[in-house]
């Protein structure tokens, strides 16, 4: 059933089981373009949690959902049908609720439909290992086997999209799981579930939705013995916190963590492609993405004349309410994420960088609430400073200039982060020697951004490790298993 966009949700309940829960504390989803409450919703907390851990056990262990692929797949296909026919609802509330523009709502529940036809699709390939007679009698075989109850933790920045990444190829692999989302857009999370709900060929306990705005359902998840593997999207701090809990039941992970993009723009670039990547890597998500382009290297010799362009291009950005037209980017997430990212601004502004757009959080009747930040440019010239350490999840940009291509690996890897870089550049040759020494797990030449649901994302280095999409993202939810056998001696 298509339900209209314009529909207005107003209460978030969690999806439990194959039924619907509204017990836990009632907090607010709080839209960032305007401060207003949207509507309440009912936070989930530990009891909660081990309810939805122990109905994906008992799935996993007693049903045979994990050895049925057709049935999976059709399992599979049918979501991305409910989702397909809600994608105008799913984004306006989403635009609503996180600040992103309704173009990239729209283009992140769309993307996340072919996401899931393709994981519905990689349910049907069967990886029967290998199989051989070692010697006379004895043979040996290797064989993939769901991993059993997975617990997976989404961020807020891109909760439909990123909990599909990890949902889809689980689900494909057979397994049962536990989704705890987020409270800031909690609405959204109860959308989704309903579209879970009304998906009629998962069965019971094989997805729980646990929308959470404490801090109960996901040590709950990390801490379980009943949890096989924690699929993590979100920041490098909370990512070994998650790594060091996990240790005690030896749980496998699978994390994405945070980035420091650096963009290297040679001086035989075309500007006028390096210029609508820049623009677009501090827009996109408001700036509020791991993979956003927050540095900006430029080799020395065209500096003087790419300064002033960048310049007048991030002076020009103006943010503005979600759903309006005519605005560059949205809102961060709330007031304190705002006053956060100029805290750092301004600290770096005074102590080490030079600032070329300062920027800052804007505040007027078009634009209450305090979430608004214009984008701000910083020229540095040194690596060992916050503003190029730190991930700030804002608007931000570095300008750092390099000498030749030996500096730009240097300076381009000179972080711990290694999740993304991109190189612009008209020499295909120097294109492949810089990108083969980048140290990051997304590494574009002559773009920015660009992502496909049949290749893999990970990050190196402190930005996480484990593959989503692509052949690989089913692997990352399965075990290998050997099987020996003897013959018996001829009688």
């Amino acid at each position: 059933m298509t339900i209209a966009p314009d529909r207005t949700v107003t209460r978030g309940r969690n999806f439990l089981a194959g039924s619907w829960n509204e017990d836990g504390e009632l907090l607010e989803s709080v839209s960032p373009s305007t401060g207003r409450v949207l509507g309440t919703y009912a936070s989930a907390g530990r009891t909660e949690a081990l309810a939805a851990i122990a109905a994906a056990r008992q799935t996993f262990d007693e049903t045979d959902w994990s050895r049925d692929p057709r049935r999976r797949s059709r399992a599979i296909s049918e979501l991305a049908d409910r989702l397909e026919a809600r994608i105008g609802e799913v984004a306006l509330m989403l635009s609503r609720e996180n600040g992103k523009r309704l173009p990239e709502t729209t283009w992140e529940v769309s993307t996340t439909v072919d996401w899931l036809r393709y994981a519905s699709a990689s349910a049907l390939i069967l990886d029967g290992g290998r199989s051989s007679e070692v010697s006379p009698g004895v043979y040996f075989q290797t064989g993939r086997e769901a991993m059993g109850v997975i617990g997976i933790i989404t961020p807020w920045n891109s909760p439909v999209i990123l909990s599909m990444r990890s949902i889809g190829p689980a689900l494909a692999a057979g397994c049962t799981m536990v989704v705890k989302m987020p409270g800031q857009t909690a609405l959204t999370n109860s959308l989704v579930a309903e579209i879970i709900a009304e998906t009629t060929s998962i069965p019971s306990g094989v997805i729980s939705i646990l929308t959470e705005g404490g801090n109960e359902v996901s040590p709950a998840l990390v801490e379980s013995g009943d949890v096989d593997m924690i699929s993590y999207t979100g920041s490098t701090h909370v990512g070994r916190a998650i790594a060091t809990a996990g240790a005690a039941t030896l749980k496998r992970l699978s994390l994405e963590l945070g980035g420091k993009t650096p963009l290297v723009i040679f001086d035989d670039a075309d500007l006028d492609v390096a210029m609508q990547n820049i623009v677009a890597a501090t827009c996109l998500m408001n700036g509020q993405f791991c993979l956003t382009g927050s540095r900006l290297l430029v080799q020395r010799s065209i500096a003087d004349k790419l300064r002033p362009m960048i310049t007048e291009a991030i002076a020009g950005l103006n943010p503005g309410p979600s759903e309006s037209d005519g605005y560059d980017l949205g809102p961060l997430i709330d007031a304190a994420s705002a006053a956060r990212v100029d805290a750092i601004v301004e600290s770096a502004a005074t102590s080490y960088a030079t600032p070329l757009v300062r920027g800052g959080v804007v505040v007027d009747d078009d634009r209450p609430g305090g979430a608004y930040f214009k984008p701000a440019l910083l020229e540095v010239d040194r690596l060992d400073v916050p503003i190029v350490q730190d991930e700030l999840f804002g608007p931000v940009q570095t300008f750092e200039v390099f000498d030749d291509e030996d500096d730009a690996v240097r300076m381009a890897n000179g972080t711990s982060f290694g999740l993304g870089a991109a190189v612009f550049t008209t020499d295909e040759w120097k294109a492949r020697r810089v990108t083969r020494n980048m140290r990051a797990g997304f590494v574009w030449t002559n773009c920015w951004g660009v992502i496909h649901e049949a290749f893999e994302e990970g990050g190196l280095k402190q930005s996480g490790y484990g593959l989503l999409c692509g052949p690989t993202a089913i692997a990352e939810f399965q075990d290998t298993k050997l099987y020996a056998q003897v013959a018996p001696p001829r009688a």
